[in-house]
Order: structure tokens, then sequence, then C-alpha cells
């Protein structure tokens, strides 16, 4: 018996994410990231740590490489580290900064 087949009013099609950049144009998350590389960025843990510091490079599975990178925990600063590596399985987000800290 063949699987029963269904329109396409039945399911929701969903868009790739995008996001729209500075000068209004819809970007893809891997044009954002590479877009915000040498500049100031907070990382989110899945832990709820909080990294701030400069992109530095970043690779497919995510791990990044931060530079001047500060912690944060519960919006108060932990320690100053420098240059960090944060493994990618461990990052919840990636947020770009508007301003140099």
């Amino acid at each position: 018996m063949l699987p029963e087949m269904h329109s396409a009013a039945q399911f929701k099609i969903c868009a790739p994410v995008q996001s729209l950049n500075p000068m209004g144009r819809r970007q893809t998350p891997s044009e954002f990231l590479k877009q915000i590389i040498g500049k100031p960025v907070v990382v989110k843990l899945n832990n709820g740590t909080d990294y701030r510091g400069i992109l530095a490079c970043l690779d497919g599975y995510l791990n990044i490489a931060m530079e001047q990178t500060e912690e944060y925990l519960d919006g108060q600063l932990k320690s100053k580290y420098g240059d960090a590596f944060i493994r990618g399985n461990n990052v919840l987000y990636i947020s770009a900064q508007k301003r140099r800290f």
C-alpha cells in the first residue's frame, strides 16, 4: 500500500534562516559570521556564561577563537583571559556587539 499523499496546503513552508544586515540586505548565518570576524561579540554558552571579546576566527563546528576575552557570569565580570578558545558544542549563540569595549 502506498503512503497517503498530502497537499502542500497541509504543511507550513519555512523560509531559510536569514537576518538583515545594517544595509537592509538579507544574509545567511554563514554570511553573518564572516561579517563579524575581527569585531566585538558576545558568545553565550549552554551553561549561561557569556564571553565578550573580539572574534578572531571560527570553523564549521563553531569552535571559536577570541581575543581580549572577558568572562561574565550573571552579568558580573569574573575573569579576563586575553586569547581564548571555545569548543563549538558549548555555544548557545554568538551575537555582534554594536560598540567596542
